[in-house]
């Protein structure tokens, strides 16, 4: 089927729609009633719970297999992902339902940057409104990170993180998170954290430098230790944050900071102002957009808060867009 018939159901209140819903998410567990309800009020829902890969895949593929136009995910960045390295595994994207991300997990930067609501509950029954008053839906496009290394399974996802930011994800992932905090909260704990240990001048342990020796961005070549890397597909990311001022007409936003970095301080500020065009090349700060890029890398990595261990011996990891994926916005 194609996404132009897919967009007309739509519109006249015809699509069949799948709802994968992960109740283990961190922003679901107290209010789980209410949305499941309201779910199942959109016109041709089929909801479904699932909580690990496993169930996942068989879920998508169910909702696949049922021609499903519309598959609206209720998860984080983590259910989001599963999600797409599935679909990526399995079937081409011709195949693909349109895609709708509700914010119900820990963290939810996929599903931010896609709708207006930060609420669960908001996003859920704005949602239902908007399906219900028949009208042509908006549609986002967006490219999918693909990471790939010779030895492992390919990894899909919206962000890619390396150094500090990879062992701030780790480490709130095994203590914070147990508090059950969740949402921006929780992401402004972990960082403000790691910002006062990073200007009191740690640099060993979970304050370390990515453990690179080189990184190829286009034909661009940075040899040397990164204090952190990340790349991502998507426009905004925490707070409505856009971390990248490449000037660049490609798909993927890079940014790494050099471990020699300097006026630190002073780069923090204009990073947290939105004035990220004050940081400069010469001080150590880099950003750029680019289709691929390619890293050496033996440490670990995140993609969307789940973590993996990279090692140069299997070559470099190499990260590039995939897609673009069309998901529905609101």
């Amino acid at each position: 089927m194609t996404e132009e018939l897919r967009i007309k159901k739509l519109q006249m209140g015809k699509a069949k729609i799948g709802l994968l819903l992960n109740p283990l998410s961190g922003r679901i567990r107290k209010r789980k009633d209410v949305i499941k309800n309201t779910l199942a009020g959109i016109p041709g829902a089929i909801i479904r719970e699932a909580t690990n890969d496993t169930e996942f895949n068989a879920t998508v593929c169910s909702f696949i297999d049922a021609g499903v136009d519309l598959l609206v995910i209720a998860g984080g960045d983590g259910t989001v992902q599963a999600v797409l390295n599935y679909l990526f595994a399995k079937y081409p994207l011709v195949n693909w339902p349109i895609l709708a991300v509700i914010p119900v997990g820990t963290t939810n930067m996929t599903a931010l940057d896609l709708i207006n609501y930060d609420s669960p509950v908001d996003a859920t029954q704005e949602l239902n409104k908007y399906i219900s008053a028949k009208t042509l839906p908006s549609l986002l496009r967006r490219h999918v990170l693909c990471i790939e290394q010779t030895g492992s399974d390919k990894v899909y996802g919206m962000f890619f993180g390396v150094g500090i930011i990879a062992r701030a994800v780790i480490f709130s992932r095994s203590r914070i998170k147990q508090l059950g905090i969740t949402g921006e909260i929780y992401s402004i704990m972990i960082m403000f954290g790691y910002l006062v240990g990073f200007i009191l001048g740690c640099r060993k342990g979970s304050w370390a430098p990515a453990q690179t020796t080189s990184l190829k961005i286009g034909r661009k070549i940075c040899n040397g230790a990164q204090l952190f890397m990340f790349a991502s597909a998507l426009d905004r990311l925490l707070f409505n944050m856009q971390p990248y001022w490449g000037q660049e007409q490609e798909p993927l936003h890079v940014t790494f900071v050099e471990q020699r970095r300097k006026r630190t301080l002073r780069s923090i500020i204009s990073y947290f102002l939105g004035r990220c065009a004050e940081l400069k090349e010469h001080d150590g700060y880099h950003s750029h957009n680019s289709s691929m890029l390619e890293v050496a890398l033996d440490d670990d990595y995140i993609v969307d808060g789940e973590s993996y261990r990279a090692t140069s011996q299997n070559g470099p990891l190499t990260i590039s867009a995939a897609g673009p994926v069309t998901f529905l916005t609101w």
